[in-house]
């Protein structure tokens, strides 16, 4: 069952991009990827996995959804559907892994159509593409789950009835796409770093398809190079399953060779003449990749990343930074400001920076409020210890 979990997380956006470029329909798809899974579990711990998994699970799903199809009480108006199959057959059954190595930069863009309100496009593609939870995408937003699960309907309904194609557009279309598209991979990006490294280097993956496809646009360059500087970490954030805080991590686990990647890809990023969010994130990345990082430049970035987008978070980054050069106190006037109530970092942040002020009461309670809003088990138990380390 382990095995098949791991085929999942691996083989999950690969095997829904395919089905609904197949079907064009995005419940339908869904719902026979889950039934291949499900077929999956039962049989591969008594048959053993096949030899191509992603094309085992793509030909049974779709097998399942021809099935549904022919049952429908309205075949008629799926005879195209039929009609696909017929012709696609031989296709199918000689599938390898790479007969298909675009189908998710389509969804990709599939997802991100401008008649998709952004949220929905992001939300849409964090579920079709990284295979999230409702509820996982309703926390990375900050929104009730039943908000997100309408929002989600909305934008299948929209791609249905507005007959959105699935394929990537025109090249002089592309440029109406990219904020979506990259708040999309980062997202996905995000995720997969707090623990999941599928979805990291999936997003990864698709950064580096996406600087392929528009080799002039700075901010897909710095993307790709934020990510691969955040991703040089990977094996230092944790250890024995714990997390482990930037100041803590044993610089010796960083790749290296990933951070010098990161900082090819942000000079090129520069090069172009980009001075958008991306890069100025990847600038501070690539800061925080130094083995003393240089806080008040780290600081003034952030100010300006701030001016640019208004983001609360981004603010509570730069108090973080602030209180490193100007001492606890000049963080914790900037923190007290933001309202960021229902969210664990923010709460997390306030009770480092009270603890070191001295602060010991207000910083436990700053952590049990952080505690009670995170769903992450290695930041609570981070934040447990945190606790245990406050003086009684």
């Amino acid at each position: 069952m382990q095995d098949l979990e791991q085929v999942f997380r691996d083989q999950w956006g690969r095997v829904l991009a395919t089905l609904i470029g197949f079907l064009g329909d995005f419940d339908l798809a869904e719902e026979s990827a889950q039934e291949a899974f499900a077929i999956a579990a039962d049989r591969w711990p008594r048959e053993g996995t096949p030899p191509n998994p992603g094309a085992w699970l793509i030909t049974t799903a779709r097998n399942r959804a021809i099935n549904r199809i022919r049952r429908d009480q309205t075949l008629a108006a799926k005879t195209r559907l039929l009609a696909v199959e017929q012709t696609r057959q031989a296709e199918m059954e000689a599938l390898d892994d790479t007969a298909f190595p675009d189908e998710r930069l389509e969804l990709l863009f599939t997802c991100c159509h401008p008649a998709l309100a952004m949220p929905a496009q992001v939300a849409l593609t964090l579920r079709a593409l990284g295979g999230l939870t409702t509820e996982e995408i309703a926390y990375a937003f900050l929104v009730p789950e039943a908000t997100m699960a309408q929002r989600l309907v909305r934008a299948k309904k929209k791609i249905q009835v507005s007959g959105i194609p699935f394929r990537v557009p025109a090249g002089h279309l592309l440029p109406d796409r990219l904020a979506a598209v990259l708040a999309v991979i980062y997202l996905i990006f995000n995720e997969g770093y707090g623990g999941r490294g599928d979805l990291a280097s999936e997003a990864i993956r698709l950064g580096r398809a996406l600087v392929e496809l528009m080799p002039d646009e700075a901010e897909a360059h710095a993307l790709l190079a934020l990510m691969l500087l955040h991703d040089s970490r990977r094996d230092a954030r944790f250890r024995d399953g714990d997390l482990v805080l930037l100041a803590d991590q044993d610089h010796s686990l960083w790749d290296t060779a990933k951070i010098g990647e990161g900082r090819t890809v942000l000079d090129q990023a520069l090069a172009l003449h980009g001075h958008g969010p991306y890069v100025i994130q990847a600038g501070i990345a690539s800061l925080h990749a130094e083995q003393q990082p240089d806080w008040p430049q780290i600081a003034a970035l952030y100010g300006e990343l701030f001016r640019r987008t208004a983001s609360p978070v981004v603010e509570l980054n730069r108090a973080i930074a602030i209180a490193e050069t100007e001492g606890p106190d000049a963080g914790l006037e900037i923190i007290d400001r933001l309202s960021l109530d229902n969210l664990h970092y923010l709460h997390a942040a306030r009770g480092e920076l009270l603890h070191r002020a001295g602060r010991s009461a207000e910083a436990r309670a700053a952590y049990q409020r952080a505690l009670a809003l995170v769903h992450d088990d290695a930041e609570s138990r981070l934040l447990r210890r945190r606790l245990a380390a406050l003086p009684c």
